[in-house]
């Protein structure tokens, strides 16, 4: 499966940069627990914020394939700065999908070009993996909505300057949820303290309050209702780019992994002199493999608008982010003590990797998803 001419050049653009200007920042970005603000210059700078964006949105009007491609580069030497550009994808995805032509100028352009973060609230305290369950409420009055609830585990939460919740508008569970704009400084939308969290620590997460925050109609995404069916289409985008972040996790830690046992010496001989560090470095390169070409194949599914990419893309992000998690377990192993302290960047990548078996939907739901697409696959 081969890469265009153009994908290729943004690759190498962006692993120029992920070695040169993110990867000697990496560690810095764990420790601080902060926005890496210097880090999501560069990325704006170079476009990387809309790379599958419309170039009329401010995008750089290439697909999905480049967009993975360069997720997977920066997430290779930095997981936090990476998730800065799966949770813009994610902002972004359903005003793509289904907003108007004058809320894709307002807003996507500002965030294609990432002038400003945006943010997707979409988890509460009782409603995760089962999306339906949301309780925040938006109530119509007349020209505006009435928006109350409280969202948790909100990516740039307090940092971003455009917001999508998912709210109630009706009693249905699918057909009752629909998606609302709001901007920061809305009078009633606050922020909770930032989370103290196992990795992606330069990725910030907060808690979200709405209290009666006041919406006009016109920042609605799509008609009341849609917004369940808006959020699945938004969910087939951006698990491939999650499957992309986790590639590159894994990957990032193989190379690490890598250089250590052909250097590290034990009983007289190299580390990689030994057949049962050939096998576990032999699982971990071709693991990263087929994970890479799962989520090249979910990404070029959605560029040929492709009905059938639910399956693969729930594939994508499961299977990478399975993989992630065991290729930085394997790689920290074969370091031995050196793989769990701070001074190399194994156990920041085994911490980091975690997470994405969890958001964008659990690798349960993952399964959940996929068995039910192969099973209706088969009975037609």
């Amino acid at each position: 499966m081969l890469l265009t001419e153009q994908t290729e050049m943004i690759q190498s653009v962006a692993r120029k940069i992920a070695k040169e200007q993110i990867a000697p920042q990496a560690k810095e970005v764990d420790e601080k627990g902060e926005t890496p603000w210097a880090n999501l210059k560069v990325l704006a700078e170079n476009g990387f914020f809309g790379i599958n964006v419309p170039e009329e949105y401010g995008g750089v009007g290439s697909d999905m394939v480049s967009h993975v491609t360069v997720v997977e580069e920066i997430a290779s030497v930095c997981a936090s700065t990476s998730v800065s550009l799966s949770t813009q994808a994610l902002t972004i995805a359903p005003f793509l999908l289904a907003g108007t032509e004058g809320q894709k100028k307002k807003y996507v352009t500002s965030l294609a070009t990432g002038q400003v973060l945006g943010s997707f609230g979409i988890t509460e305290p009782g409603a995760g993996s089962d999306v339906a369950s949301i309780k925040t409420s938006a109530v119509r009055e007349g020209d505006h909505y009435r928006i109350n609830g409280h969202k948790v585990f909100i990516t740039n939460a307090g940092e971003s300057e455009i917001y999508v919740f998912v709210t109630r508008t009706s009693e249905s569970r699918t057909n009752g949820v629909s998606l609302f704009i709001v901007e920061k400084g809305t009078p009633g939308l606050t922020f909770g303290k930032k989370e103290e969290k196992m990795g992606i620590r330069g990725s910030v997460t907060r808690e979200v309050f709405l209290e009666n925050v006041k919406v006009p109609v016109e920042n609605r995404i799509g008609e009341e209702g849609e917004g369940f069916k808006i959020l699945m289409n938004v969910f087939n985008e951006t698990r491939p780019v999650v499957g992309a972040q986790a590639t590159g996790i894994a990957r990032g830690a193989y190379e690490h992994c890598l250089n250590y046992v052909i250097e590290r010496q034990q009983f007289n001989k190299p580390l990689h002199h030994f057949q049962m560090v050939q096998a576990m470095l032999a699982d971990m390169a071709m693991k990263i493999e087929a994970s890479r070409l799962l989520v090249l194949k979910a990404a070029m599914m959605l560029d040929q608008h492709d009905p059938n990419v639910i399956a693969n893309s729930s594939m994508a992000k499961c299977f990478a982010s399975d993989v992630a998690m065991e290729v930085t377990t394997n790689a920290v192993q074969l370091l031995g003590g050196y793989g769990y302290v701070k001074d190399y960047p194994l156990e920041r990548m085994m911490r980091d990797a975690k997470i994405t078996q969890i958001y964008e939907g659990t690798n349960q739901i993952q399964r959940v998803i996929i068995a039910k697409q192969i099973i209706e696959n088969a009975k037609k």
